[in-house]
């Protein structure tokens, strides 16, 4: 009995490190979102591109966004500890969903037809994949 419920709580950790890494990279795209949003344009002149850009670098929502990519990586390299790259990797696809829903909820980007096919055909792409 006791290897069953080793299993299963080895399974949960790494379940629990999948959806880490997908909430953490989620996190990411919705903040740099956000933050290039409130930026504006890139401008036109190289020397005020490199003064943009740095200034987005150097923006704490932005290194907090940094951060969120390095704990998704962590995430992930630990949940490679307990799955193969074949089973897990799918998990990711979710990250597609969320950012799609998200994206609608916070910047009101539109949700359409063709952006939900888009979405439905990576993730079952991905599923087809790693299953074959």
């Amino acid at each position: 009995m006791s290897s069953l419920s080793g299993s299963w709580q080895n399974s949960a950790t790494g379940f629990a490190f999948v959806f880490g890494s997908i909430f953490f990279t989620v996190y990411g795209q919705l903040v740099v979102k956000w933050q290039v949003g409130k930026a504006g344009a890139l401008p036109a002149f190289l020397s005020d591109k490199v003064y943009f850009l740095i200034a987005l670098v150097l923006n704490p929502w932005v290194i907090s966004a940094m951060a969120a990519g390095f704990a998704a990586l962590i995430c992930w390299l630990a949940a490679m500890t307990k799955f193969e790259l074949s089973y897990a990797y799918p998990f990711m696809s979710l990250a597609f969903i969320f950012v799609l829903i998200l994206s609608a909820v916070f910047f009101h980007e539109a949700i359409t037809t063709s952006k939900i096919l888009g979405v439905l055909l990576v993730v079952a792409g991905i599923v087809v994949a790693s299953r074959g």
